[in-house]
This record gives C-alpha cells, sequence and structure tokens, in this order.
C-alpha cells in the first residue's frame, strides 16, 4: 500500500496501483475496503488492459479513522480521491464505484468534471440518504456499531438478510475500527445528495446498474440515467444491494464493454 494525506485537514489515504494502461479508479462501498475489488475477482479481470486505483475511503481499510463525524463530509471524501490521483499524476480517469463508492464517484464527477473520463455507478443514488443505513442493513445499525462493536452488527445485519454474509465481506467488516464507521454513517445520514440540476450538466460517459431485488436503490439508478445526459442504467437479474457487487461475471458483462467505450474519452 502506499499513502497520501487530504491537503486539506491531513487524514491519511492508503491506495495501491495495480497494471497498465487506462486509469481505472475503484471505489468500494460502506464498511468495506480496496480488498474486495480483488476478493471478488475485478482485478484479476481488468488489470491487463486497466492501471486500476484501488482506494480505502476514510474511515475503512487502512486508511486514517477519525471519530469526528465532520470529517466524513462529501467533500473532503472527494478530496481524498483528487489528493490520490494528484500524487499519481493522474489527470484524467474513468471511475467505478458500487454504493458509497458510486455516490464518492457522483460527487467526484460534479465537483472536478474534467478528472472523470468515463463514470460507472453501481447501486448508487444522488438523493438525500437519510435513514439510508437502517434500510440497508437494520434499524438502529448505527448505535449498535457505535455501542456494541462489529460482530454485533454482524449477527443482527446476518439474522436479516436473504443471503449469508460472504467471507470476504465479513472480514473487511471486521478490519473496521466501529466508531469510525459509525461516525461515517451518521455524516452520511444528513449530506444534501447532488441536485437534479446539477446531473443535467455532467458530460463524461456515464453507466449505472443496480440489482433486480436492490429495492432501495432501483429508482434511484433509473432517476440517475434520466437525468444525466446519455447515461444508460442496466438492472442486474437475481441480486440485492449487498450481493449485487459479488456477482462479478454479470456485472463485468454490462461494465466492461461500456468501459472499452469510455476510455476513448479518458
Amino acid at each position: 500500500m502506499e499513502y497520501v494525506e487530504n491537503p486539506s485537514d491531513g487524514t491519511t489515504i492508503a491506495y495501491e496501483t495495480i497494471g497498465a494502461g487506462t486509469p481505472l479508479v475503484l471505489l468500494h462501498g460502506s464498511a468495506l475496503s480496496h480488498s474486495i475489488w480483488r476478493g471478488f475477482g475485478y482485478v484479476k479481470a481488468l488489470r491487463d488492459q486497466y492501471r486500476l486505483i484501488l482506494i480505502d475511503m476514510r474511515g475503512h481499510g487502512r486508511s486514517g479513522k477519525p471519530h469526528d463525524v465532520d470529517a466524513y463530509a462529501m467533500d473532503l471524501v472527494t478530496e481524498d480521491v483528487l489528493a490520490v490521483l494528484d500524487e499519481l499524476r493522474v489527470e484524467t480517469a474513468m471511475v467505478l464505484g458500487y454504493s458509497f463508492g458510486g455516490r464518492i464517484a457522483l460527487s467526484l464527477a460534479e465537483r472536478a468534471p474534467d478528472r472523470v473520463g468515463g463514470l460507472v455507478v453501481g447501486g448508487g443514488s444522488s438523493r438525500p440518504q437519510e435513514g439510508s443505513f437502517d434500510r440497508l442493513f437494520f434499524p438502529g445499525c448505527v448505535d449498535v456499531l457505535a455501542e456494541q462493536g462489529i460482530d454485533a452488527f454482524l449477527e443482527q445485519w446476518g439474522a436479516v438478510r436473504a443471503w449469508p454474509i460472504d467471507p470476504g465481506t465479513r472480514a473487511a467488516f471486521r478490519a473496521n475500527d466501529p466508531v469510525a464507521l459509525a461516525a461515517y454513517m451518521r455524516r452520511c445520514d444528513v449530506e444534501p445528495g447532488i441536485s437534479a440540476d446539477s446531473l443535467r450538466q455532467f458530460r463524461v460517459p456515464t453507466l449505472a446498474f443496480v440489482g433486480s431485488d436492490d429495492s432501495d436503490r432501483l429508482a434511484d439508478t433509473e432517476e440517475l440515467a434520466a437525468l444525466i445526459p446519455g447515461a444508460r442504467a442496466v438492472v442486474i437479474d437475481g441480486f440485492d444491494h449487498s450481493t449485487t457487487v459479488a456477482a462479478t461475471d454479470e456485472v463485468l458483462r454490462v461494465v466492461e464493454p461500456f468501459l472499452d467505450f469510455a476510455r476513448q474519452f479518458a
């Protein structure tokens, strides 16, 4: 792993680069880390064609884990990604984000459109996310994290899931600092989102995908595709929010042709 500091607040951001070719930033979801992209097979599938930039977002993996709720403001999170790109001297990259990573990808395209050559948003949303973690995990999940820890969180989440928690996801969750993770979730709960007017100004090739059983993000994905000029939405049959990213073959059948198209602009 390599490390860079966010110039605004000094938070340390961990990242790894693999492969060669057009730069492609991969942004993970909540409570996970950059390791999911290797564990789920994305690195193996993409490394021969792309220079993969795998980032642990603040509060996750090996990056800094501040306990202050305001340390997870989206402006700071997007600045983390820009700090990595600046450190690598990458002017323009394609960006693929899932869930929280999808929101970061959208925010990056809004804040620094000249740095994003192609945009893939999986299970993402531009809307305010108040209450989203209660819906995605279970009611009261943030308090469980802060007061009882990761294992209690996993036990209660596993009890309400239709699918078992896979070992990779379980390991990624256990690597987190529960207080930092709770602070991140509480900040996400009050973020305002990205306006429809702003999305209409996007001029980057965009693909949005979502699992057919991801009831919380189906409408959000359709809205993204309707608002971003030229964007395309794809529904991946048979998966919910937590399992779609692990359906690597199904996701890549949609994503790889889009990346081939978009990299001519990156």
